[in-house]
């Protein structure tokens, strides 16, 4: 029997750091009016629902409880944050193979409830992961959908802001690709309110465009290594990123967003899921919107394509 989807309930696949903080967002935004977490350790789940509703009297009526796979069959969405954690040292696609079973074993479960909401993967190497999930579940593939460079993009618009002494949601600018080691900052089309990224920064006294753009991408490339040489994981940024996501979905916003999504035909890119500027609404993914990229962009792009093919494969 298919449940009919309840637009304001989402359920919370995994409940570590990523996951948690993930939920604690999802409170905090009024989106939902119920959220079931599930995790392979029923006591963690408990607890992270319990400690979370303890702060409702100071946000919106919610039912917040752990549960099962069986609590999920009329979620809207599902986010999925299980995996093995990211190590010091480790990149996120040393994580592929281990977390490629633990994904094919959460959407066998998922699959049981015959779901009719969207996936939104956000463990970790995304990309890759996304892809299992959207083969292992069958979905329509603009319903499976992951986190992809939408915290890339936000951290690079942050940095850029910081640069020019300007509020950061007035940068435009997309990281696109792997959600990883290839990703490819598209200064072609950056801008900030309409103005190029370039005569803005000029207009702040900064002409070392080459030697700065470099600099900034290195520092948004490597932002998730430092957080967690630091402190041991990142949480926070990616959980404000689902909280965003789910927002663009819940209420069918048709925003722009670079989630990861299955790409066919883009700059001669087919079969592979990496991150592009989508529309995003109820429906999830609605169409990929094509920006101004020059012709190293688009070369880098592709090697991009290419890496994440080959460890799909390694996976498989």
């Amino acid at each position: 029997m298919v449940k009919e989807v309840n637009i304001r309930k989402v359920a919370v696949i995994g409940c570590g750091f990523v996951g948690s903080t993930s939920a604690y967002t999802l409170m905090q935004s009024s989106l939902f009016s119920e959220m079931v977490l599930i995790d392979a350790d029923k006591a963690r789940a408990e607890g992270e629902a319990l400690d979370i509703k303890h702060g409702l009297p100071f946000a919106k009526p919610m039912n917040i409880y752990a549960g099962d796979y069986s609590d999920i069959a009329d979620a809207a969405i599902i986010v999925i944050t299980a995996g093995a954690a990211q190590k010091p040292g480790e990149t996120r696609l040393d994580l592929v193979k281990k977390n490629t079973a633990i994904m094919k074993s959460i959407i066998g479960e998922i699959k049981k409830q015959n779901c009719q909401g969207i996936l939104l993967i956000v463990s970790n190497p995304v990309d890759v992961l996304t892809n299992v999930a959207l083969k292992a579940s069958g979905f329509s593939e603009n319903r499976v959908i992951g986190s992809g460079t939408v915290l890339d993009s936000a951290r690079l618009k942050y940095r850029l802001g910081e640069h020019l002494s300007v509020d950061s949601r007035s940068v435009h600018a997309f990281i696109v690709g792997e959600h990883g080691d290839s990703e490819i900052a598209v200064w072609s089309s950056a801008n900030v309110s309409g103005i190029a990224v370039d005569d803005f920064c000029e207009m702040r006294g900064h002409i070392n465009h080459d030697k700065n753009m470099r600099a900034i991408a290195e520092q948004v490339k490597n932002s998730a290594y430092e957080i967690i040489e630091k402190k041991k994981a990142t949480y926070y940024g990616i959980g404000m990123a689902v909280k965003r996501i789910c927002e663009a979905i819940v209420r069918d916003e048709k925003s722009i967003l670079p989630v990861s999504s299955m790409i066919h035909g883009i700059y001669g890119i087919d079969d592979v899921v990496l991150s592009m500027p989508a529309i995003v609404g109820k429906d999830g993914v609605e169409t990929l919107v094509p920006i101004s990229m020059s012709s190293d962009e688009v070369e880098r792009l592709k090697a991009s394509a290419k890496t994440l093919k080959e460890v799909l494969e390694q996976a498989e």
